[in-house]
């Protein structure tokens, strides 16, 4: 006899929210005096919400899939530059924001009926700005912004509460390592260059909708 089981593969789309944090590793490799040195480390962290699209295959119970993602998202966080004081005539804040991401992945995941079990990975790629203050002041000592790639790998879990519809529940991480970033004034003038090393944590609540797809039967 033939009995009938929750259908995973076809298309799906829908939506995601949540929230995460970037830590982030500041260190001075140049300005126009020759200095340098460690400027200290701090998190970003804030909400995010966005969009998923993706296809998914069943054999059985694996279910195998291919998924784009984008988010506007508001990672934000600041501390005291260590080099303030020391190497700086003024003490300057630090201060990072992620304002979107995208991810790219392949799923590999294990059904039982309508709840699905699944890990990811693939690329990633972040907008990064970073802001330098002027202490006690507030203000703006040098700005710089850039478009980062690395890798992500993750893990989820779904539940189809219709043959349609599924909510589930996701963990990322971002690989995002490091790159020397140029600092400017709010007049283009070169302040100095940071290496800046990051990665980042998201957890997400997901709803998708699904069509289409072959038909799967368990015996």
């Amino acid at each position: 006899m033939v009995a009938p089981v929750f259908n995973w593969g076809g298309f799906y789309i829908g939506l995601n929210g949540g929230g995460g944090s970037a830590h982030k590793c500041w260190d001075l490799v140049a300005d126009p005096f020759g200095d340098t040195g460690a400027e200290g480390c701090h998190d970003a962290t804030g909400g995010t919400v966005g969009g998923q699209i993706g296809y998914r295959w069943q054999a059985s119970n694996w279910v195998f899939g291919v998924e784009g993602q984008g988010n506007w998202a508001n990672f934000k966080g600041s501390r005291l530059d260590s080099l303030a004081g020391k190497v700086f005539v003024h003490g300057l804040t630090d201060e990072s924001k992620i304002d979107a991401f995208g991810l790219i992945t392949g799923q590999v995941g294990y059904a039982w009926n309508n709840l699905l079990v699944y890990v990811k990975g693939g690329a990633a790629v972040v907008g990064d700005k970073y802001d330098t203050f002027i202490v006690p002041s507030g203000l703006a000592g040098s700005a710089a912004s850039e478009t980062r790639w690395g890798g992500t790998a993750g893990a989820g879990l779904e539940y189809g509460f219709t043959p349609n519809w599924s909510v589930g529940v996701e963990y990322d991480h971002l690989f995002l390592g490091g790159r020397d970033i140029r600092f400017t004034d709010p007049t283009g003038l070169f302040v100095a260059t940071s290496h800046i090393s990051q990665d980042a944590d998201m957890g997400l609540v997901r709803v998708n909708y699904r069509w289409g797809g072959p038909v799967v039967a368990r015996y």
